[in-house]
């Protein structure tokens, strides 16, 4: 059996006010598995319910957040594939727009203070502005999207159940989308099963476990499997897309190339990858670490060569593998449901 430590978030049988009436909700217990840290995402402002969260389940599977109807938050957050897209390297949106961007996996975002690839955003809820509003994405306006809903037959209803008014409005909106998103844990691979002394390793998952540790969890940090940091890993600029990461959100030219250290959690499934896509499996992620060379602008923690042999990266993506949770990537309370 699992153990858990319980983020007590409200007490059964709840009723809270957010300005319009008093209602009773079903409260959500967080549940915080035992090896991970407490959270950032502060939960009192946005208490989870499950009203909240069979709302913001509908609206991240409805394609009615966008200009005409066609794509939906699910369109590039697909759960089978720890909500990312692996059918192409760059996002694509509204009228068959391409973005710059792969789509980044949504997961234990319990644990994220930054947002996107560049840290854009900085607080979950209000993430969602950006695909809604990005013109290459969904392209639309929120007073649009709350125009839309409102005239809807089934929102009025789902957000009186869960904020109590059927007047519904941006911020409950995007309230009711963090409440969906922030549930979306992993927390039971093998690794997670391995802590827990309920599977063993392989030699060579163990063998790659002891090679992740000496190469990769510096920036990787377990048990989320990354870090809030921004950096440079030794990736060439693509001219196609002249992106420059992080110095486009801080103007700081010691920023440029710097993107977001993402989660390696279900890495297995979550490819293309980079913030560009352009690697289509772990084994070439490898060997493009394997073959840094020590250079000044590499951060410290790359600036060692790896010099894997071909035996030792085969065992490294071993144990990444490991790190895949299909739990929650067939979890059908996380599925699409009319």
């Amino acid at each position: 059996m699992k153990k858990y430590l319980k983020y007590f978030i409200l007490s059964i049988g709840i009723a809270f006010s957010l300005g319009f009436f008093l209602i009773e909700t079903t409260p959500i217990y967080f549940e915080i598995p035992k090896n991970f840290p407490k959270p950032v995402y502060d939960f009192k402002r946005n208490p989870l319910t499950e009203e909240g969260f069979q709302l913001g389940s509908n609206l991240f599977y409805d394609p009615i957040l966008s200009r005409d109807n066609t794509i939906s938050c699910a369109s590039c957050h697909l759960q089978q594939t720890g909500f990312t897209h692996v059918d192409h390297e760059l996002s694509h949106g509204i009228d068959g727009k391409i973005g710059n961007r792969n789509a980044i996996s949504l997961q234990n975002l319990a644990w994220t203070k930054d947002f996107m690839w560049d840290g854009g955003v900085n607080h979950l809820d209000v993430q969602a502005i950006h695909p809604i509003t990005s013109k290459v994405e969904m392209d639309e306006t929120l007073e649009n999207v709350v125009s839309k809903l409102q005239k809807s037959d089934k929102y009025p209803h789902l957000f009186e159940a869960a904020f109590g008014t059927k007047k519904i409005t941006g911020q409950l909106m995007l309230k009711a989308l963090s409440q969906f998103v922030v549930s979306l844990t992993s927390s039971n691979s093998k690794y997670d099963k391995v802590l827990r002394k309920e599977e063993n390793f392989t030699e060579m998952e163990k063998n790659g476990y002891r090679l992740f540790k000496q190469n990769c969890a510096s920036c990787h940090q377990e048990p989320l499997f990354k870090s809030d940091k921004f950096e440079y890993n030794g990736l060439t600029l693509d001219p196609t897309l002249n992106d420059f990461g992080r110095m486009r959100i801080t103007q700081n030219p010691k920023d440029s190339l710097k993107f977001k250290v993402p989660t390696l959690r279900n890495v297995q499934y979550t490819f293309p990858y980079m913030h560009d896509g352009r690697f289509k499996t772990l084994t070439e992620v490898v060997k493009h670490y394997n073959s840094l060379q020590a250079n000044k602008i590499l951060p410290k923690e790359l600036a060692k060569s790896m010099r894997l042999t071909d035996n030792e990266r085969t065992d490294l993506v071993a144990f990444l593998k490991t790190l895949t949770d299909k739990e929650m990537l067939f979890n059908p309370r996380y599925a699409y449901s009319k």
